[in-house]
């Protein structure tokens, strides 16, 4: 595992860019919990497969706490900031209405889940292209919670 990530660094010195970069920003819960343990590059390690499993099972409470965000104007939408990239900053956000979700309990959950990548990304030694991404802010479209496409942060917590 040292040699790739070596190997990678060396290449990455010549130009290129990070691995996550291939992936896309913005990843369904549902395509999460579908991978499940070990996905990704996760695990390695009995220690690392462990993680990784810890942090799925927070986000799966997490989801069923937000359930369908559902709400009647934007002041109920607010924007979940969700994991840990390998050097800083959340790896996506999470739309969610606090019409329906009790706050103190949706942002300890998420804190946990955020302490729980942090924990599998250092034992698995992982990297990231330490992009930027800011907090879109999320809005109600439709009687629903969604991430603000405009990219402003009405909502943003």
């Amino acid at each position: 595992m040292r040699k790739l990530i070596l190997l990678l660094l060396a290449a990455c010195a010549s130009g290129c860019v990070g691995a996550e970069s291939a992936q896309p920003a913005a990843v369904s819960h549902a395509a999460i919990l579908r991978a499940g343990p070990g996905a990704a590059g996760q695990g390695g390690t009995a220690t690392g497969a462990a993680q990784p499993a810890a942090a799925d099972a927070t986000l799966r409470r997490i989801q069923a706490l937000v359930g369908t965000p559902s709400c009647s104007s934007d002041a109920q939408c607010h924007s979940l900031a969700l994991g840990a990239r390998a050097c800083g900053g959340p790896e996506r956000y999470l739309a969610w209405s606090s019409a329906h979700t009790p706050e103190a309990e949706l942002q300890a959950l998420g804190a946990q889940y955020q302490a729980e990548r942090r924990a599998a990304n250092t034992a698995d030694g992982r990297m990231s292209n330490c992009r930027f991404m800011p907090d879109p802010g999320a809005v109600c479209k439709a009687g629903t919670c969604q991430p603000n496409a405009g990219g402003g942060a009405p909502g943003a917590q």
